[in-house]
């Protein structure tokens, strides 16, 4: 077995400021953390001087106070109750704590049972209220997502893509109760076997029977069988949307969905052959090889809209002329879907950093004097990179609060401003759920071998994360379309060269949107220097600029999240201003070579860059414990995991 390298915690050990302190008094029990010291602070460096080397923090008069005003911050002051504490207080309960021991039949049949108590809290009706509020939608997977990866998936399934669609198109016209009240559970089949990211590409087809009025749903081949998730006999009856070819008289009119029933308590319905797949990584779910042997549905199977219908006399009729169109039209629930990923993988990621926080609070190691023991975070090694995480994590928050505020006002009857609020929640869908990863795989690691317990509440959320960044669009993909239309969609950076200091975070927030204009232009030199006649390989000569600009544009989407946040905190606003500043910086490092050389930067300030980030890194350190306990996670949660409690060891047999 993996051992860590740390000797362990001696019962009663102190933190690394002294006795852990209750920072809310009886008003909330749960949040527990150490007091920031309290002395004046230090002067802002110069950008070509080395900084102090123990720098003051900036002081908080009242943590407890400052916790609640960050979580404010993050969790939307005027919206908060209505968007987050109902699933903060579900999750909270018994029916939602961690079961060890379970096989991956029982965690998926789990799973199912914790999707009904989700029903339960919107209670019938409410389910249509849900699925057209998406700020509530995507909370439900923010707070679900680190305790049960596998309810975030069959969540975003039965209430967006299935539910969704439905009223998205006439579902006002029908009698939606079996769904809202969970009598069946509903699944999304549109990926096939041979058509995942081509989706638009895919085979499987509905045949208008002229004589019936109905249609005949049918699998032409192996590569043409849906590869999707929840069409197994677990969790109960299942009906699905199937994306599928309406042929009328032989031509193809474009994809379309078509509400199936798949099974009943007798099990699957004739001409259904589902074939359950293996175990795959990460959260498990009841993926499936979904087929249909010319099943028989009804006329009013078909979804209809403007974008498609069929009239009495099965005459077909579409406001777009083009295929593809109709398509996007049918599936446009994956955009809130994509704001659902991204929120799913934004829990995960707070999650894991508060564990971890907690956990390098009160792991001590040896000091260099014989007899004194220290904790993690009395090591910038390790410190740095939590903190550099929690800065990260806070951008994440304000960009996905942004564009969720952006996609909810947007007007959908507006073509420019519906693909402009599209592509944002793309570009913050891949940046946000990368970040994630990169995230709980440093928060797993900073924890050492007992992150690998799941128990401890670590291990699995990284491969939970891989499932966002495939789900609703692979990242690559989806970003590789945001590239092509950003090349020319906006004039990247500032109109001038910025001035400033390293201290002053709108001259950083400026240098960021000059590496956004610098890759702009590099991608706008490939496009028109490429190879003609030759479209791949055109584009094979832009792409790498244009990704390069997409991430540019999607950091600085966070930094301008970021930043506005800042001027909306009171007592906060120091300590808040620091961590966009640890933010800005961090993610500059790699980009100083092009800013040296476009001249938005001296050889002075890249090499004062290091000492500045380690002055901002030793200011925010004491605030460790208040940043993250900020994320508010349940008491409940955060008591059943070992690692993240002083008594760890305690609950060790010995």
């Amino acid at each position: 077995m993996l051992q860590h390298a740390e000797t362990p915690l001696r019962g009663g050990a102190e933190s690394p400021h002294g006795v852990i302190e209750d920072l809310t008094g009886a008003e909330d029990p749960e949040r527990t953390l150490n007091p920031a010291p309290n002395p004046a602070p230090n002067p802002a460096p110069s950008p070509t001087a080395t900084p102090t080397a123990n720098p003051a923090p900036n002081p908080i008069p009242n943590p407890a106070a400052g916790a609640r005003e960050l979580t404010r911050l993050l969790f939307d002051a005027d919206g908060r109750d209505r968007i987050h504490t109902e699933w903060r207080r579900l999750v909270s309960g018994e029916a939602f704590a961690h079961r060890p021991g379970l096989s991956p039949a029982e965690r998926t049949a789990l799973s199912y049972e914790r999707l009904r108590l989700v029903n339960d809290t919107v209670a019938g009706a409410g389910a249509e209220v849900l699925c057209y509020d998406a700020h509530r939608l995507a909370a439900l997977h923010e707070w679900t997502g680190f305790i049960d990866g596998g309810l975030c998936t069959l969540a975003s399934v039965h209430y967006n893509l299935f539910l969704g669609s439905l009223l998205d198109h006439d579902g006002y016209r029908r009698d939606l109760t079996a769904y809202t009240a969970m009598e069946r559970t509903g699944t999304f089949l549109c990926t096939e076997l041979a058509h995942g990211n081509d989706v638009a590409a895919l085979e499987t087809v509905a045949v208008l029977d002229r004589e019936t009025g109905g249609f005949e749903l049918h699998t032409p081949n192996a590569g043409a069988q849906k590869f999707m998730p929840n069409t197994s006999l677990t969790g109960g009856p299942k009906t699905a949307l199937v994306a599928a070819r309406l042929l009328v008289d032989g031509e193809d009119q474009g994809v379309f969905l078509f509400l199936t029933p798949l099974s009943d308590e007798h099990g699957h319905l004739p001409g259904i052959r589902v074939h359950r797949l293996p175990d795959r990584t990460g959260t498990p779910v009841d993926h499936c090889l979904t087929s249909f042997d010319r099943v028989r549905l009804p006329r009013e199977a078909l979804l209809e809209a403007a974008h498609g219908r069929l009239d009495k006399d099965g005459r077909f009729s579409s406001s777009l002329g083009n295929r593809r169109k109709r398509f996007l039209r049918s599936v446009g629930r994956v955009t809130v879907g994509k704001l659902c990923m991204s929120a799913g993988t934004l829990g995960m990621a707070r999650a894991a950093l508060a564990i971890a926080a907690r956990y390098a609070q009160h792991r001590q190691v040896a000091a260099p004097r014989a007899g004194e023991r220290l904790p993690l975070t009395a090591h910038r090694s390790h410190q740095g990179r939590l903190l550099g995480a929690v800065a990260t994590a806070y951008a994440m928050t304000f960009l996905h609060r942004a564009v969720l505020d952006h996609w909810a006002a947007h007007d959908p009857t507006d073509r420019e401003d519906r693909e402009a609020a599209e592509r944002l929640v793309a570009v913050a869908k891949g940046w946000i759920t990368w970040q994630a990863r990169d995230i709980t795989i440093e928060s797993r690691e900073r924890c050492g071998a007992q992150g690998l317990f799941p128990e401890n509440g670590l291990s699995e959320l990284p491969l939970n994360v891989e499932g966002g960044i495939t789900a609703e669009g692979d990242n690559l993909v989806i970003w590789q379309k945001a590239a092509s239309e950003l090349v020319f969609a906006h004039e990247a950076g500032p109109a001038n060269a910025p001035e400033g200091e390293l201290t002053d975070l709108a001259f950083l927030r400026d240098l960021h949107a000059c590496v956004e204009r610098i890759w702009q232009t590099r991608a706008r030199t490939a496009l028109r220097d490429g190879p003609s006649g030759d479209p791949v390989g055109r584009w094979n000569e832009t792409s790498g600029a244009a990704l390069e600009m997409v991430a540019a544009h999607a950091r600085l989407a966070a930094a301008d999240a970021f930043l506005a946040a800042t001027t909306r905190a009171t007592t906060t606003r120091p300590l808040l201003e620091d961590l966009a500043r640890l933010f800005l910086l961090h993610e500059l490092r790699p980009h100083t070579g092009d800013l040296l050389a476009a001249g938005h930067l001296t050889p002075a300030q890249v090499n004062a860059l290091h000492p500045t980030t380690n002055h901002t890194l030793a200011t925010l350190t004491p605030h460790l414990p208040t940043l993250t306990t900020a994320f508010d996670l349940p008491h409940e949660f955060l008591a059943s995991i070992p690692i993240a409690n002083p008594d760890y060891q305690n609950r060790f047999p010995h």
